[in-house]
C-alpha cells in the first residue's frame, strides 16, 4: 500500500481519470476527498467502491474555480482528516467551437475550470502543505494538447499549455518546501469524455491510426502514473510531465 494513511484530494472525481485516480488511491491505502460539481449525487457511486478499501473517503463538493468554495473543501479535509498531503488536479472541461465562432463566455469557462481552477486548488491546498509540514505531492493531469494542437479547441488547449507552465514555475517555487509538482498528459483515453469518439468507428479508427500502441488507453493506466507520482517513491522527481499516450506525441510531432 503506497499511500498508506496519506489524504489525498482528487478534484474531477466523479467519473473518468479522477475516478480511477480516486479508487486507485484509495486500494493504495489513501484516504480520499473526492471533489465532484456542487449539487449533484454523481459521486456518491465513486464514493462507495472507494469505502470498500479506504473508509474516511469521503465526498468534497465544490467549484474549483470559487475561492470561498476551494477554501472551505479544503479547510473541511483538514478538519475531518488533520492534513493534506496529495493534490490531484484533475477537473476540467472542454467546448468544440471554431476558433472564429468562439464566444467571451465559452473562453473563460473553460480556462476559469481548467487553469484557474488548477492554480486555486494548488495555492489553497499548498498553502496548507506548507503550514503543517513537511512537503507534499502537486500532480496536474494536463493533456497531449498543451504540446499538440487540436483543431476547435483553442481554449482547451490554451488551458492545458498554460498548466504545463504553471506546474513547471510552481516546481521551482515550491522546492524549498519539499512538495514535488508534475504534472500527466494523458493522450485518448477511453473515458466519457471521449465517448462520442469510441462510439463512431469511422472516428475510433481514425484516432487510432495515430497512436503507435494501436489502442485508446484505460483510465487506470493514468492512474498507476498518478500513484508513483503520489508515493515516495518519486520523492525526488519535481518539474516534469509524464505522457501515458502510447506513443501519440512522438507520432505526431515526428514530422
Amino acid at each position: 500500500m503506497q499511500l498508506k494513511d496519506k489524504v489525498a484530494l482528487v478534484t474531477g472525481a466523479a467519473s473518468g481519470i479522477g475516478k480511477a485516480i480516486a479508487l486507485r488511491f484509495a486500494r493504495e491505502g489513501a484516504k480520499v476527498a473526492i471533489n465532484t460539481r456542487p449539487g449533484g449525487n454523481d459521486g456518491k457511486p465513486v464514493l462507495d467502491e472507494a469505502r470498500r478499501t479506504s473508509p474516511d473517503s469521503f465526498l468534497a463538493p465544490a467549484s474549483v474555480d470559487n475561492r470561498e468554495q476551494v477554501e472551505g473543501m479544503v479547510n473541511d479535509i483538514v478538519q475531518r482528516l488533520g492534513r493534506i498531503d496529495i493534490v490531484v488536479n484533475n477537473a476540467g472541461i472542454e467546448i468544440q467551437k471554431p476558433f472564429l465562432e468562439a464566444t467571451d463566455e465559452e473562453w473563460n469557462k473553460v480556462i476559469s475550470v481548467n487553469l484557474f481552477g488548477s492554480y486555486l486548488v494548488s495555492q489553497v491546498a499548498a498553502r496548507q502543505m506548507v503550514k503543517q509540514g513537511p512537503g507534499g505531492k502537486l500532480i496536474f493531469i494536463s493533456s497531449v494538447h498543451e504540446d499538440i494542437p487540436f483543431v476547435g479547441y483553442t481554449s482547451y488547449c490554451a488551458s492545458k499549455g498554460g498548466i504545463r507552465m504553471m506546474m513547471r514555475n510552481l516546481a521551482m517555487e515550491l522546492a524549498e518546501h519539499r512538495i514535488n509538482v508534475n504534472n500527466i498528459a494523458p493522450g485518448a483515453i477511453a473515458t466519457p469524455i471521449n465517448q462520442k469518439v469510441l462510439d463512431n468507428p469511422q472516428e475510433k479508427e481514425n484516432a487510432i491510426s495515430e497512436i503507435p500502441w494501436g489502442r485508446f488507453g484505460r483510465p487506470e493506466e493514468v492512474a498507476a502514473v498518478a500513484v508513483f507520482l503520489a508515493s515516495s517513491e518519486s520523492d525526488y522527481v519535481t518539474g516534469s510531465t509524464y505522457y501515458v499516450d502510447g506513443g501519440l506525441t512522438q507520432q505526431v510531432t515526428k514530422y
